[in-house]
């Protein structure tokens, strides 16, 4: 199934819903992608069959089809929202860029979400990876504004019918040893590209400007997703990565305890190492330095992975693991306006990977569209689990857009540099392990 070259096929055309028909670019995937890989990339690049549940909110609700499970028939629930649904104007509705929105574990589609990206000029999509609905979101009838729930967990989910699987261990993991069509992941990364054609195929979006950012398990699946769709002009993956099954993860005792024939078959289907050196998207890695989750290692390597597509990196040491907090950072908007918007780009590092003798000389040097306000070396002398280290930072010089290179106590562990431009936009280079050793 995966045999041919990266490649668009010829534009086709498709009446979609009684909408005026629009292009469809079929996607190939890369060569670098495994033949055993089991998504059908040409039936996903078809914009999905779909139906509002509700098309007269600011924030839309609708259901679409996904692949069957368990021999039945599925939909996935999304919420859907633009500048104009949100400001009851369809005029504000023309050529728009547009998102896709990929939660993390135990999260749905969130409303919230949706609305700040519409708030940002998109037409925006969130769908829920775990065969639930949601009610429409409430508002204020005063202000007009989204009533945010701020504990998620109070967000009411029912159970559909006819929805896919939910995301447990169970789906995640030991349903390896079926079909494709009972693995969770195969349905998320289905899903999420089956959300992306079906954005696509809107009249007021433009198709030639969209994007996809996830959080924690919505990053690990914008990994893939992005590795596999090429359609998309920017990804975010915030806190998900690949190697899950090596180091500090905490999804190696789970993958482990398949044993090891089904531990390589996960591997090698689901485990974004196996996708992301196919990956033509550029990308943006977002993460702590003391994540438990995706240890920040293992979000090295995956950095690594990339090689034909631009690729940056923001490493927060302290950054916390949440929803609100994963699509908090304001680079992530930048970065996806830089692409889809003709925004600015963030800060780039000519030597992103390690700093060594000869660049020790001249610093590091920096291309920014924005003047830089501050740069700091970050480093941590502690030892032992990567999400138990303290961390510190130190302010450093900036001179004709070199990082002058810090004087580095003894006994570091591990460090990396970071720049901050005058929007307050930062992004850093890979941690290094040791200082002047290359990893």
């Amino acid at each position: 199934m995966l045999k041919s070259r990266l490649a668009m096929l010829p534009l086709l055309t498709l009446a979609l819903n009684g909408f005026a028909a629009k292009s469809i670019t079929l996607i190939e995937p890369a060569p670098e992608l495994s033949e055993s890989s089991p998504w059908d990339l040409k039936q996903l690049s078809q914009p999905p069959e779909f139906r509002w549940l509700d098309s007269r909110s600011p924030i839309r609700s609708l259901l679409y089809t996904g692949d069957p499970y368990k021999g039945h028939p599925t939909e996935v629930f999304a919420y859907y929202a633009t500048p104009g649904t949100l400001a009851g104007d369809p005029s504000k509705d023309k050529n728009l860029p547009a998102v896709v929105l990929i939660h993390g574990g135990g999260g749905t589609a969130f409303a919230e979400w949706v609305n700040l990206w519409a708030k940002r000029g998109y037409a925006a999509i969130a769908m829920d990876l775990a065969g639930k609905r949601l009610d429409p979101p409430s508002f204020d009838p005063k202000t007009g504004e989204l009533a945010v729930i701020r504990n998620h967990r109070q967000i009411v989910r029912r159970p559909m019918e006819n929805g896919g699987p939910d995301q447990g261990h169970d789906t995640k993991f030991n349903s390896i040893s079926g079909p494709a069509l009972d693995h969770w992941p195969y349905h998320a990364v289905a899903n999420a590209i089956r959300a992306h054609s079906l954005i696509r195929s809107f009249p007021e979006v433009d198709q030639e400007r969209t994007a996809v950012t996830g959080i924690s398990w919505g990053g690990y699946t914008t990994c893939i997703v992005a590795s596999l769709d090429n359609r998309f002009k920017a990804a975010v993956p915030v806190y998900g990565c690949g190697f899950l099954a090596d180091g500090e993860s905490v999804q190696r005792p789970a993958i482990e305890k398949l044993g090891p024939e089904l531990a390589a078959k996960w591997k090698k289907l689901y485990d974004p190492s196996s996708s992301l050196p196919a990956c033509r998207v550029p990308i943006f890695f977002v993460n702590g330095a003391k994540d438990i989750h995706y240890p920040l290692v293992s979000y090295s390597r995956s950095y690594k992975l990339i090689k034909h597509a631009p690729k940056l990196m923001r490493i927060e040491p302290n950054m916390r693991h949440s929803h609100p907090h994963g699509w908090a950072p304001k680079e992530i908007g930048l970065f996806i306006d830089s692409h889809c918007k003709g925004g600015d780009p963030l800060p780039e590092f000519d030597f992103p990977g390690y700093v060594d003798s000869l660049v020790e000389k001249s610093g590091i040097r920096i291309k920014s569209a924005r003047p830089i306000q501050s740069a700091q070396f970050h480093f941590t002398l502690d030892d032992g689990l990567q999400s138990k280290r303290a961390w510190q930072s130190r302010p450093v010089a900036v001179e004709n857009n070199r990082i002058i290179i810090a004087d580095a106590p003894e006994g570091v562990v591990a460090s990396l540099y970071s720049v901050t431009d005058d929007r307050g936009a930062m992004t850093s280079t890979l941690p290094l392990y040791p200082l002047k050793t290359p990893q």
